[in-house]
């Protein structure tokens, strides 16, 4: 690859219309927020460099930018294209460690560090903490998860594959810190779902 390629590399698959697509993603994710468990279909609107996927990487075009410190799980962070794809089109700068982050990117969600590595808030600026924007296959393949709580009239289901390791113990830690803790935004082909820090989950067996 000659080097225009790769400066090409690191420029092309940006929003073609970025204040309309980023509009339409941002009320996509604010939909899903308001709604825990609900798909909000999201038009797949980015071309990033792989393993960073067109839905995660839309979700980080809206909501990054110079001053949110972005954290990339190792399989991104390996791939200098994804850094330098994210710089030119958010300019967020990245994070050092997790808990420095204001966001995540998490490519390998089942190779995920422990939620409580991320900023958690303070008690006074709960805002303060990490939003995880995870990369999943399907919101209906995995493990069934119900959820509870503000935004949901009675339960919502969701069943998202490859989640973190022991997701359902380390959730129940991480809402017993409300109103500190992490928020998920979950990216897949089909569209966006949220988990607020509010939210009660338990697996459909319990």
């Amino acid at each position: 690859m000659s080097v225009s390629d790769r400066a090409a590399e690191h420029i092309a698959g940006g929003f073609a219309n970025p204040v309309f697509d980023a509009q339409a993603i941002f009320r996509a994710v604010m939909d899903a927020m308001a709604r825990p468990g609900i798909v909000q279909p999201a038009h797949t609107l980015a071309k990033p460099p792989q393993p960073l996927s067109p839905a995660a990487a839309a979700v980080a075009l809206t909501l990054c930018d110079h001053d949110t410190p972005l954290w990339l799980d190792p399989s991104l962070r390996q791939m200098p294209a994804v850094a330098s794809w994210l710089g030119f089109h958010t300019g967020a700068p990245l994070a050092d460690t997790a808990a420095d982050a204001h966001f995540a990117l998490v490519a390998e969600p089942a190779a995920l560090i422990a939620l409580e590595n991320f900023a958690q808030g303070t008690q006074e600026y709960p805002d303060r903490s990490t939003t995880l924007i995870l990369q999943v296959e399907s919101l209906v393949a995995g493990d069934n998860l119900l959820l509870e709580g503000p935004g949901i009239e009675r339960t919502a289901l969701i069943a998202p594959s490859s989640m973190p390791r022991h997701f359902v113990e380390q959730w129940k830690q991480n809402r017993a810190r409300f109103p500190r803790g992490v928020d998920v935004i979950l990216a897949s082909p089909a569209g966006i779902a949220c988990l607020p820090r509010s939210t009660r989950i338990r697996t459909s067996e319990a």
